[in-house]
């Protein structure tokens, strides 16, 4: 963007991080995380929120002191580890495709609550919102700023609004209503599970350039969005489970919220949840969906994807890139279950925060320590994680970790055999 008019100012870069964040992330993992958690899910959004604060500082200073964005592969070429950066780029991607196969999945499964005609409605709704979504990004359309304003606030007005109601209820015996009792330190590991939740704030430093007094707005805007996206998540926990219960939430997790939504205010409730989670996740698609190809084609431009990847159409749009992205993301929304991609995707990215903020540490921004703090944090969510989706999920962990090792270990060949 030429013109400092045209670039986004506070509040526009605020409502883009708010809105990466819920775009699909209380709509997806509510049900998760209180299936882990139970009665302190709460606490686990609290920790992994505390997480994100620490790391959105991270990426903040980091853009900052190199004046430039472009997130974890760029900080990372910076400071000459070029082939960690094309590795760990690598898996980000991965980490994204699985990210809109989570958004994929809760559209399909929350539009077709309303219809309710059987298991194939949700697979089937998941891979149209997609390749719709693709067509219209390979045609170049993108979606406006304004609009995204808009769309987020409406969001977060029907997500307080059922909040209160359920305060307003207040029956703290719903925490439990139907389920045993977890142990406080179930939170900790429903922290990492859940942790994508907070994931879409770090997409405002590949936009560092459309930035009005980045030097300002960046560090403000992103603190200030993940304080927000706790509050909401906190107030949303509370509130829902106290409307319809633990169970309830549990049993119907892929549509959770719309189940709290026909609780509160009948038939209309419904609807109003279920068009305020088909914008959000569509919005969180098309985002993705734009913003993966032009990490994927930047990486090729690096020599660290095939050349392929950078081939762009007409449009000016990676084509290769985006639709690779699509194929592999409908796979998974249609063959995957909601618990398994929210923990692969949670996963990948508090491994690539903790690879940021160890970089932040060690490039001296300021307030270090608090870098430090969050890379440890990171860390031991990722042990934990992987240690309780062993237990519970060995084959789709395992895979995922046999991915990322060979990732680190083949890529150089792979990408010689390619060229």
């Amino acid at each position: 963007m030429s013109s400092n008019n045209k670039k986004m100012n506070f509040n526009a870069t605020w409502s883009m991080a708010v809105g990466g964040m819920v775009g699909g992330g209380i709509f997806s993992v509510l049900g998760v995380i209180i299936q882990t958690a139970g009665q302190w899910a709460w606490l686990s959004f609290l920790l992994a929120g505390l997480i994100a604060l620490v790391s959105a500082h991270s990426y903040s200073q980091l853009s900052l002191q190199y004046n430039e964005g472009g997130g974890a592969f760029t900080f990372l070429r910076k400071i000459n580890r070029t082939g960690f950066a094309g590795s760990l780029s690598w898996i980000l991607i991965l980490g994204y495709i699985l990210t809109l196969s989570v958004y994929a999945f809760t559209f399909g499964h929350y539009v077709a609550h309303i219809f309710n005609l059987g298991a194939w409605l949700p697979r089937v709704l998941a891979l149209a919102i997609i390749a719709a979504l693709t067509a219209v990004n390979l045609k170049g359309v993108g979606s406006a700023s304004k609009l995204e304003i808009i769309t987020v606030y409406g969001k977060l007005f029907v997500l307080l609004g059922l909040a209160s109601i359920g305060l307003w209820m207040w029956s703290p015996e719903n925490l439990t209503e139907g389920i045993s009792p977890k142990p406080w330190h179930a939170s900790l590991i429903g922290a990492g599970t859940i942790f994508m939740a907070y994931e879409g704030f770090q997409l405002l430093s590949y936009d560092y350039e459309d930035l009005k007094n980045p030097n300002v707005t960046l560090p403000k805007a992103t603190i200030w969005a993940v304080i927000a996206v706790i509050i909401i998540y906190l107030l949303v926990t509370f509130g829902t489970s106290m409307l319809v219960g633990a169970e309830t939430l549990i049993e119907k997790k892929e549509v959770a919220l719309s189940v709290a939504g026909k609780k509160a205010m009948g038939f209309t409730g419904l609807v109003v949840v279920t068009i305020a989670a088909a914008f959000s996740t569509g919005s969180a698609i098309n985002a993705t969906l734009f913003s993966t190809a032009r990490l994927m084609e930047n990486v090729a431009k690096k020599k660290d994807l095939p050349n392929i990847f950078a081939i762009e159409n007409k449009s000016n749009i990676p084509i290769y890139a985006l639709l690779s992205i699509a194929g592999v993301a409908i796979l998974l929304a249609v063959i995957g279950s909601l618990g398994s991609l929210v923990d692969a995707a949670s996963i990948i990215f508090l491994f690539t925060f903790g690879t940021v903020n160890l970089i932040a540490f060690q490039q001296k921004v300021k307030y270090r320590w608090i870098s430090l703090v969050g890379a440890i944090g990171c860390g031991l969510a990722v042990i934990a994680d992987i240690i309780e989706q062993l237990k519970k999920n060995p084959y789709a962990i395992g895979a995922l970790v046999i991915v990322t090792v060979s990732i680190f270990v083949f890529r150089p060949y792979i990408l010689k055999k390619l060229r």
